[in-house]
């Protein structure tokens, strides 16, 4: 598989595994929209081929956009199409932010799983929400969207909650499980539980998990301004596969 193919597939999976509410197909380009939670769930992503006139096709997407009361985003890669849509953004006042390591690993590379406590659901229940929504400091007005996004979930899931040896919570995730890949999201550590190796063993079970439902590769997100996670996943054995960005109308 090319290193384009392999972007558009990694990034299929991912739209996937975080649905946004309504989604449009624009000649070759995913316009996704979920109330505005999360610039990922709300961008637009140009993965494949088009032919319409790229100055139309623009001004059409940003109109879009303003009905929803959204600003345009692009999400981009190195697949983005065409080649020149990056420089174009530019040129028309789009800002660069919000770059992203995808990373990945082959599920043969990981070690024995570790001693834990932990609670895992197969579709999200009121425990775990509350839990992430707390931790990730979701207010209540994105409650009921993120809420819809996980419903929308077609493919096979992990809800997991990591706790101490007394049964209260530490940590939480999300392993979404698709065409032998497992998409680690939502991951998050109680704040003063942090550092004490409570997300490491999650990941070490979703892991885990993953791969005894059928899963040869994980991938995951992560932005690069997070160092604490970047030294995470590279001492887990991630490594990177390819960045993506965001263009963001000023």
């Amino acid at each position: 598989m090319s290193d384009i193919a392999l972007i558009r597939k990694i990034e299929a999976l991912s739209m996937n595994a975080q649905p946004a509410l309504k989604t449009v197909q624009q000649d070759g380009w995913i316009l996704r929209f979920a109330n505005g939670y999360t610039k990922r769930a709300n961008s637009i992503n140009p993965l494949y081929p088009s032919c319409e006139e790229l100055d139309r096709k623009i001004e059409a997407c940003e109109q879009m956009y303003r009905k929803q009361h959204l600003p345009a985003v692009y999400k981009l890669t190195a697949a983005a199409f065409p080649g020149e849509l990056d420089r174009s953004l530019h040129a028309k006042g789009y800002d660069y932010v919000g770059e992203t390591s995808v990373q990945i690993l082959s599920l043969s590379q990981i070690g024995e799983k570790p001693e834990a406590y932990v609670e895992i659901c197969p579709r999200q229940d009121r425990k775990w929400f509350d839990h992430y929504c707390r931790w990730n400091h979701v207010c209540e007005a994105d409650q009921q969207t993120l809420k819809q996004m996980f419903d929308n979930i077609a493919t096979e899931t992990c809800y997991m909650l990591i706790t101490d040896k007394d049964g209260i919570p530490c940590a939480c995730g999300l392993g979404v499980l698709e065409d032998e890949y497992i998409g680690l999201f939502d991951i998050v550590t109680k704040k003063k539980e942090q550092k004490q190796g409570y997300g490491t063993q999650l990941i070490q079970h979703l892991l885990h998990w993953g791969k005894e439902n059928g899963a040869a590769f994980a991938y995951l997100q992560v932005v690069r301004e997070n160092k604490p996670a970047l030294a995470l996943y590279t001492k887990l054995g991630f490594e990177e596969m390819y960045t993506y960005w965001y263009r963001v109308k000023s």
